[in-house]
């Protein structure tokens, strides 16, 4: 049965289901996502579930089979079902239930670069060592396979951000993965760059790694300084603080890269400076 398209994109929902965007509870989160004729109220409810970490004995067979919605993306087939099948991805890592991860591992082979940006980000979550040799595996062709871009297109071959940093939070540092790595510290990219430094100083604590993350909060272009400012913050380097305190950014993200400090890193300086210098920044 064809449905109507609505100018988003999505069906119209022939059920008088509440709005895609309005609040909503965790029994009606749910409950979207066991419709399957509105993709738009089911988008919502999978990104719902990620972000409350949903424990419902509902939520993680209810995901799963969101993420089987993908489809091939042949002239345009599938956009709503992969856009669903992405934001079960996301949550999936988020929730952080172990049974996620076969599935999670096959979407990382998926034809839609944007379910294997987020399937790469789960398992990166979940903390899989399995997924370290196909992570690895995605990135070997280096900058000129993996890094480069697509014909007539700004995107790269891979998601390489998500894949490098996934490299990290999984957290093996063997000399392979260190290998994979290197190589995209001289990417063309600065985001590429930063992901690569904030992967290797997360692997191996080196302070020589975190040079690169702390030169890009000088960079020209404010979008690379929050990505330096995030990743320093997600490794939790201490040591980055008064450079993160003089970036040139907003307060809003020095607060969350200093949180990161606070929460994840060791050393010094020490907690409490941190915590002066969050009150300085309020």
């Amino acid at each position: 049965m064809l449905v109507p398209l609505t100018m988003t994109g999505f069906p119209e929902s022939p059920t008088p289901l509440t709005a895609a965007g309005d609040p909503i509870s965790e029994e009606e989160a749910l409950r979207r996502l066991r419709q399957d004729q509105d993709h738009s109220l089911q988008y919502y409810a999978a990104w719902w579930l990620g972000k409350m970490r949903s424990q419902h004995p509902d939520t993680i067979p209810l995901l799963l089979s969101a993420l089987r919605q993908r489809q091939p993306r042949e002239k345009g087939a599938g956009v709503e079902h992969n856009a669903v099948a992405r934001n079960a991805a996301q949550a999936l890592g988020k929730v952080g239930d172990g049974r996620a991860v076969p599935e999670l591992l096959a979407a990382l082979a998926d034809e839609d670069e944007g379910l294997r940006e987020a399937a790469a980000r789960a398992l990166g979550e979940l903390g899989t060592t399995d997924a370290v040799r196909p992570l690895c595996e995605r990135l070997a062709s280096g900058l000129a396979g993996a890094g480069a871009c697509r014909p007539n297109s700004p995107k790269l071959q891979e998601p390489c951000e998500a894949l490098l940093e996934a490299l990290g939070e999984i957290g093996e540092a063997d000399s392979m993965v260190l290998d994979t790595i290197v190589p995209f510290l001289d990417h063309e990219r600065p985001l590429i760059r930063s992901a690569a430094a904030r992967a290797l100083l997360q692997l191996t604590g080196e302070p020589t790694w975190a040079e690169p993350l702390l030169a890009l909060l000088d960079h020209p272009q404010l979008q690379v300084r929050r990505a330096a400012l995030m990743d320093l913050g997600a490794v939790g380097w201490r040591p980055a603080l008064d450079p993160i305190c003089r970036t040139q950014a907003e307060n809003s993200l020095k607060l969350i890269a200093l949180r990161g400090l606070l929460e994840h890193g060791i050393g010094e300086p020490s907690a409490e400076t941190l915590l002066e210098a969050m009150d300085d920044l309020l």
